[in-house]
């Protein structure tokens, strides 16, 4: 059942402060839906990923004009959440189709990067909770994660990810051995999932994120 709208606004003020920084200092930081003029900024926090990490396989940075259609694609029917404070962009967390087959349509993958002195402060669980109530309000009943794992950990890959979905209630669906392979090395990959409702027949039809625009969450919606 979903929240009333004084519960949402006690539990998204309750988010709404992260602590980051050397000395801990406390910032107020919002949540809202992506736009396609955040490109350059989101790019600016993924690209770090895909030319230092393998946590993403891909292998390239992509254009800021494919980064802003991806974001354009996603909006279309998922929702594409951005963190910032103040005028500074701190992370995101969007969905995507699981698969493009029509009976798919009640899965959906989820995925959180943040900018580096953003991390290890509460703010990637923030991103997924706020994520996740709006999927499930949507009727999205199966959440997938897709998952770099190291065989051993080093300066590229570890195992950080894979805890941090543990944590959030994800369980190990399937694993991938030497399934990728980037920066001379293979890499593993699993995906973990999360239910978040029962699987009625029939199923509910899924609503897209714009039809929950001002009326669900709107700490996060509006902005």
């Amino acid at each position: 059942m979903p929240r009333s709208k004084s519960e949402t606004a006690e539990k998204n003020n309750a988010l709404a402060t992260i602590h980051f920084g050397e000395r801990m200092e406390s910032y107020p930081v919002s949540l809202r839906a992506a736009r396609e003029a955040d490109a350059p900024a989101l790019l600016a926090i993924y690209a770090p990923y895909v030319e230092k990490t393998a946590i993403t396989f891909e292998c390239e940075v992509p254009t800021e004009e494919e980064f802003r259609s991806r974001i354009r694609r996603t909006l279309l029917r998922y929702p594409w959440l951005v963190a910032e404070s103040g005028h500074s962009v701190l992370g995101y967390a969007c969905a995507s189709a699981f698969h493009p087959r029509a009976a798919y349509g009640w899965c959906a993958e989820v995925t959180v990067y943040l900018q580096e002195n953003a991390r290890g402060r509460g703010l990637g669980k923030t991103l997924y909770a706020c994520l996740e109530d709006i999927l499930k309000a949507q009727g999205v009943l199966l959440l997938y994660a897709c998952i770099a794992v190291p065989t051993q950990e080093d300066e590229t890959l570890t195992l950080a990810s894979r805890r941090f979905h543990e944590r959030e209630g994800y369980r190990l669906a399937g694993e991938f051995p030497q399934c990728g392979f980037k920066f001379g090395r293979w890499y593993d990959m699993v995906w973990m999932e999360k239910r978040l409702g029962e699987s009625a027949v029939p199923p509910q039809p899924l609503r897209p994120f714009p039809a929950l625009a001002g009326t669900f969450l709107p700490r996060v919606l509006e902005g």
